[in-house]
């Protein structure tokens, strides 16, 4: 049996200051999120209903990055969403079929629809996620549908209208609020239906991405006056 070797007075003081700083750091978080909390809900402005995320495929690899999704939705729906949209870039679409099957399983408080290349089928629910579905190739797409009914004619190309195309597009919902993170640049998500969007970059990566973040994002939204193009 080893013998039993006293901790130093040194070694106490120094485990006891590390949780003393670290509860008073974890206390000072939760209480700066309460305090952006109570500002939101005295803000009269309307929260948006359609809050939109762009993350990438490196994002998920981060540790706690499905986690921070799940959180998201949480967030989203707890302060007034009534649709959330994620697009995850992907540059090789050979991962998308394992992000699938991780996205598939994550915990939401809504139903998921899940769509990827190749996918035409509308996605309605609460919570929809892309998987390399870029807006480019959905407007592609949608525009190619409405070519085949106007040469099979049952569609003049003097009645197309923009309802055609929302009613064409795999995410046909437009956001009130697209978030980035990591940096200020959109890639290719959503060209047609965000036109409108209130567009809200943060430099803080996905891995650190929290609720203060998530409410600072909707503080911003509140402050601004949409103008929808005019």
């Amino acid at each position: 049996m080893a013998p039993h070797r006293p901790v130093s007075p040194t070694a106490s003081r120094s485990a006891a200051t590390t949780g003393f700083y670290s509860r008073r750091v974890s206390g000072s978080i939760v209480l700066y999120d309460a305090y952006l909390a109570t500002r939101l809900r005295r803000h009269s402005g309307e929260p948006p209903a359609h809050v939109a995320v762009v993350i990438t495929e490196r994002d998920l690899l981060e540790q706690g990055a499905y986690g921070t999704l799940s959180a998201l939705f949480e967030w989203a729906f707890e302060y007034g969403a009534e649709r959330v949209t994620v697009s995850v870039s992907v540059l090789d679409e050979s991962v998308i079929p394992t992000l699938e099957r991780e996205l598939a399983d994550i915990a939401a408080p809504r139903s998921v629809a899940i769509r990827q290349p190749g996918d035409t089928e509308q996605a309605a629910d609460p919570i929809r996620i892309s998987i390399g579905l870029g807006g480019k190739r959905e407007f592609a797409e949608t525009v190619r549908q409405l070519a085949f009914a106007v040469d099979d004619g049952t569609l003049s190309p003097d009645e197309i209208s923009e309802r055609d195309i929302d009613d064409g597009l795999v995410f046909g919902d437009e956001p009130d609020l697209v978030i980035k993170t990591g940096a200020e640049r959109l890639s290719d998500f959503m060209i047609w239906q965000s036109v409108y969007a209130e567009l809200y970059f943060t430099d803080v990566n996905w891995r650190d991405f929290r609720k203060r973040e998530y409410l600072r994002a909707l503080l911003e939204y509140k402050r601004r006056t949409r103008r929808f193009g005019r």
